[in-house]
């Protein structure tokens, strides 16, 4: 990890993420209530939630999901590759990022129940998540590859690319 990426690990004083990448929670409102019932959670969450991710290169974001939307913001660094396969198994490539002339958006939302990863496309690329109903782990799932690879086979070089066994 190179010295200005491990200043921001540290000055942000992030965490490795089950995913890939680094991270921080940096809100989680006090407010929370019961999410609508197509979300299928039945437990209160909070309204919303807000991390720091941190991705560097070579160190990818597995494809996982959540139930809940998802709200990418770019801050600084090399643009992300943020790729999605929907429910009903289409995939598509965004780039997150402050370019606007080369085809980046510096926000980009995930819609719930989407399955998603993302990459740096350069030597670190530091974004913000934020979701709501707000995140928790027990809305996280993060398939082994075959699981994705048996419900996608048409994207198989993305899935392999973009999943640990």
């Amino acid at each position: 990890m190179s010295q200005s990426v491990q200043d921001l690990v540290n000055q942000l004083d992030l965490l490795p993420h089950p995913e890939g990448g680094y991270y921080k929670e940096t809100y989680r409102s006090n407010l929370s209530h019961l999410p609508p019932a197509e979300l299928e959670i039945t437990d209160p969450r909070s309204i919303s939630t807000a991390i720091y991710f941190l991705l560097t290169k070579g160190n990818f974001s597995a494809f996982h999901r959540i139930k809940q939307d998802e709200l990418w913001h770019h801050y600084m660094g090399a643009a992300i590759a943020v790729h999605t396969i929907s429910p009903k198994g289409e995939y598509h490539k965004l780039l997150l990022g402050s370019d606007l002339a080369k085809g980046e958006f510096p926000q980009h939302l995930v819609k719930g129940g989407t399955w998603f990863a993302s990459e740096s496309l350069g030597d670190y690329s530091l974004a913000g998540c934020t979701v709501a109903p707000g995140f928790d782990f027990a809305d996280f799932e993060l398939p082994p590859q075959k699981e994705l690879l048996d419900l996608f086979p048409e994207h198989r070089n993305e899935i392999v690319r973009l999943t640990r066994e």
